[in-house]
């Protein structure tokens, strides 16, 4: 892999971590929701399940 793609690789892992970070705030703030852990697991398999195949490519 090109230093490029390791970067790229890197950058996307950040945003998934900050998008996770968001959800499980957003859900803390407003508990009836959903649970704060279930929706950042959730959201990280999502993002998990997007970002993966890009960077095995």
């Amino acid at each position: 892999m090109s230093s490029l793609v390791l970067l790229v690789a890197v950058l996307l892992v950040l945003v998934a971590v900050l998008v996770v970070v968001l959800l499980v705030d957003l859900a803390h703030r407003y508990p009836k929701v959903a649970t704060p852990m279930l929706v950042g697991l959730g959201g990280m398999t999502v993002i998990a399940a997007v970002v993966v195949p890009i960077v095995v490519r």
